[in-house]
């Protein structure tokens, strides 16, 4: 029987560095990165203006990169998902795919809210016009967001500070 691939997934706040360490993840374990960001561009550019923009349109991807993912784990591909599973909400979708018995790491990036805020400032130097890159934005989005926590059944790997 062929060995199902491992899904590797994130957690933290805007900025904190979850996508650069997908990024390391991806290259060091030899593994297909799958950016939602990058879909979600390509596919929705002009349509995602706000965070509830954000949300609607995420949702409508989620389906397709599941079904996508499952393949690729079923082929004994591990795969980087550079989504967020920054609320519990999030985490169910990553829940669906693990209860099927898929092995996964999730990687919790610490950080408080002033490192991340210098890592979107710097992030965002030379971008223009994105509401997504704004202090204001970060608050936002931040109040939302829910550390994993022991009880959710995830295997949890906690990187504390600066990871970029």
């Amino acid at each position: 029987m062929k060995n199902k691939g491992r899904m590797h997934f994130f957690a933290g706040k805007m900025a904190a560095g979850k996508s650069t360490l997908s990024k390391e993840i991806a290259n060091e374990n030899n593994t297909i990165l799958i950016s939602e960001d990058e879909w979600l561009e390509q596919l929705f550019k002009d349509e995602i203006r706000t965070f509830q923009d954000y949300i609607v349109y995420s949702s409508r991807l989620k389906p397709l990169i599941k079904e996508h993912v499952l393949n690729l784990l079923d082929e004994g591909i591990s795969v980087v998902l550079d989504f967020p599973a920054n609320t519990k909400k999030q985490r169910s979708w990553f829940l669906e795919i693990i209860d099927l018995g898929y092995p996964h790491q999730l990687h919790y990036v610490e950080a408080s809210d002033e490192l991340c805020l210098k890592q979107l400032a710097m992030r965002s130097e030379g971008i223009e016009d994105s509401a997504f890159t704004t202090e204001a934005m970060f608050h936002e989005v931040t109040s939302y967001f829910e550390p994993p926590s022991n009880d959710e059944k995830f295997d949890i790997k906690v990187y504390k500070g600066n990871v970029i």
